[in-house]
């Protein structure tokens, strides 16, 4: 039987990085226990069975208090930047069919960047490539618990057990672990899809994101330099992240490339001249899923495991990273990481923070997603009386960048 400090559940980019803050930062022993089959090279989104993180398809926006606190990890994201050219200096908000406009500009808030597009592959990579302190068992799953007094036994699919004095759940919204050690998940369906992909524009993006609100759902274009059909993007690339309702997904999907992109053209518009390109789609359905609590004896849980949300404003990485980095910092230099009182105070630290975020991305998703005209005016109006009040600009500025006042 092994004995460790931790054992992390879960071997995507949030149990990577905080197995690697758990070790290097706050000097515990740490087994990653990772599902997934990292010699299977096949492209991957997660709605695949054999996911993989190293080949996973997804492009993400890390806001720029994530950028900082992955630096600080020794995550460096410079190579990456490079890459990709994916930082966020502009961001226009714009509904479909209204007046409403908002346009937000990093130089107005004196910073430099609202955060960097990453691809979710090369940022995984970029974590497990680097020296590691943790132990990664790689492809195992978890078949029993067993939580003592003073300690949880995992017992493995290999046969083996890991006796550890804390038990971290990372492994997605989808686990029946948290279930299994006493949590009780909520599930809102939004009864949205979302299709995500890659796509070249005509005109440069000039660091720009656009969060364009329709009658179907938001669709995001972030600034993300890609390859597509041999060619690639130089300042004219984005990953696309476009909702719609359920009931039309399918639909869209089946259509040829020149009507899908037709069609995004119609929604989107021509702020970005022609789209010239896309890449192949991948599709995953939207809800709002959370645990009542974020620990119980001996166990905590974090990311998507503790809160997955809807993708619109980039929140869900996020916040899960904030989680990962409350947990390195509450337990740094102690002998128990598993103790009561630990458990409690790392819950209470994430709070405020946890419950503002979900409701900003809830209410964000049910004010934008709905056609009703009062709703339709009243948000329109708020979009432009954001437009012109500095306050409430820094405001929302502070919350998706990271740097809300509750977190």
């Amino acid at each position: 039987m092994s004995q460790q400090d931790v054992v992390i559940v879960g071997g995507g980019i949030v149990g990577c990085v905080l197995a690697k803050g758990l070790s290097e930062q706050a000097g515990l022993s740490v087994t990653l226990v990772d599902a997934s089959d990292l010699s299977n090279t096949a492209s991957s989104s997660n709605t695949n069975s054999n996911f993989n993180p190293l080949t996973d398809t997804r492009v993400i926006a890390l806001a720029r208090r994530t950028v900082n606190e992955l630096n600080a990890m020794g995550v460096g994201l410079a190579e990456l930047a490079k890459q990709s050219q994916g930082k966020i200096e502009h961001i226009e908000v714009s509904d479909k069919g209204g007046i409403g406009l908002t346009n937000l500009s990093c130089s107005e808030f004196g910073i430099n960047t609202f955060g960097q597009v990453v691809s979710l592959s090369a940022l995984t990579h970029n974590v497990m490539s680097q020296s590691k302190q943790y132990e990664h068992i790689a492809p195992a799953t978890v078949t029993h618990l067993a939580r003592e007094t003073d300690t949880t036994v995992v017992t493995l699919n290999n046969g083996s057990t890991i006796n550890a004095k804390l038990l971290v759940i990372a492994d997605g919204g989808r686990s029946s672990l948290a279930q299994q050690v006493g949590l009780t998940r909520h599930s809102d369906d939004y009864q949205q899809v979302a299709i995500i992909f890659n796509a070249h524009t005509s005109e440069p993006h000039y660091n720009k994101a656009y969060e364009r609100f329709t009658e179907n759902g938001p669709v995001a274009f972030l600034p993300f330099d890609s390859e597509i059909n041999g060619h690639v993007a130089k300042g004219k690339g984005f990953s696309v992240v476009w909702t719609v309702a359920k009931e039309h997904a399918e639909s869209l999907i089946q259509l040829s490339p020149e009507a899908f992109v037709n069609k995004l053209q119609q929604e989107f518009g021509y702020r970005q001249g022609q789209i010239t390109a896309i890449s192949e789609l991948a599709s995953y359905p939207l809800a709002l899923s959370y645990t009542d609590a974020l620990t119980a004896h001996r166990a905590v849980v974090v990311g998507n495991a503790a809160q997955a949300l809807h993708p619109i404003a980039g929140q869900g990485f996020n916040l899960g990273l904030r989680d990962i980095i409350t947990l390195v910092n509450t337990l740094k230099g102690v002998t128990d990481p598993g103790e009561f009182n630990l458990l409690s105070e790392y819950a209470a630290k994430r709070s405020k923070d946890r419950a503002a975020t979900i409701t900003l991305t809830d209410t964000l998703v049910r004010t934008f997603s709905n056609r009703h005209f009062p709703l339709v005016a009243a948000r329109n109006l708020a979009l432009t009386a954001l437009n012109v009040m500095p306050a409430a600009k820094r405001a929302f500025v502070q919350q998706t960048t990271g740097y809300g006042r509750s977190t």
